[in-house]
């Protein structure tokens, strides 16, 4: 029997996600919480062929373990780590004076010239003001101006890559 892989695809990519894990159930004998469709298709699809044309070898599989056994590989996720509730009393948290959102800080003039019109807006603690309306993100600004979506950093060159720094 020869699997026509294109008419497989096409037939998972109408199925649910929910589907796609019953039938990965049943190609592979596991189950999966998994929900990338993507990824189930291509497992799915893949096991297909392997069950029809043949799987790896014995010696590619033997070959894999003996690479597997000499690497460094963790089989399981880490645990994740919490705090007692008696070291969760002790600990503080100090300011650092970094910033570590995208948002610059309050008092902050952004500027740029948009079609030879300087467009100035001011970073404020609830968001960014403009022309004297408040507006909650730069986005919005940027959609205020030119009428079309922008992204607020990409409009403003805020991006550090974009930037050169």
């Amino acid at each position: 029997m020869k699997l026509n892989v294109a008419k497989e695809v096409a037939r998972l990519q109408k199925m649910t996600c929910g589907e796609l894990r019953d039938q990965f159930a049943e190609v592979t004998g596991e189950t999966t919480n998994a929900k990338n469709r993507k990824w189930l298709i291509r497992r799915i699809v893949w096991r297909m062929q392997a069950s029809i044309e043949g799987g790896l070898s014995r010696q590619a599989i033997a070959r894999l373990r003996e690479l597997a056994e000499g690497a460094d590989l963790r089989v399981t996720a880490p645990a994740a780590r919490r705090l007692s509730a008696e070291a969760a009393k002790h600990t503080r948290v100090f300011p650092t004076g970094v910033q570590t959102s995208a948002k610059p800080l309050p008092g902050t003039l952004i500027t740029r010239v948009y079609k030879n019109r300087e467009i100035r807006v001011r970073v404020t603690n609830t968001g960014f003001e403009f022309e004297g309306e408040l507006f909650r993100s730069l986005s919005a600004v940027a959609k205020h101006v030119t009428g079309s979506h922008w992204s607020g950093n990409k409009f403003f060159n805020l991006n550090c890559k974009e930037a050169g720094q």
